[in-house]
């Protein structure tokens, strides 16, 4: 395989410096909330996922973590003490959906590596 055929790393994704990261949290909650509700079914508990993951979304950008990756690590890391037992969800699931959501919101298609 040539040099100009071999695979590329995936560059890294990096949000703008948080100018409010607690309307970051608000805008999460809100279109992660209903992004678990549609995804599947309405359920109760995914308020209190959407909030838990925005939580520490937020904790995050505050101390300044800019970069996607770093933030769906640290949601999976810290969303593994969350009870899952009432939801289908469970940690990567819901790090993969913020992950989905903040590209989205940068306008970066997420399909197929492009």
């Amino acid at each position: 395989m040539s040099e100009s055929n071999a695979p590329q790393p995936i560059p890294p994704v990096t949000l703008p410096p948080a100018k409010n990261p607690s309307q970051e949290g608000k805008w999460l909650t809100a279109t992660l909330h209903k992004w678990l509700d549609e995804e599947f079914l309405p359920e109760t508990i995914n308020r209190d996922i959407a909030e838990r993951a925005a939580n520490v979304y937020v904790r995050h950008r505050m101390e300044g973590e800019n970069d996607v990756g770093a933030l769906v690590l640290a949601i999976v890391t810290e969303m593994q003490a969350f009870d899952f037992s009432q939801s289908f969800y469970g940690e990567f699931a819901v790090a993969n959906a913020v992950s989905d959501l903040l590209l989205d919101s940068l306008g970066i298609e997420r399909c197929c590596g492009e």
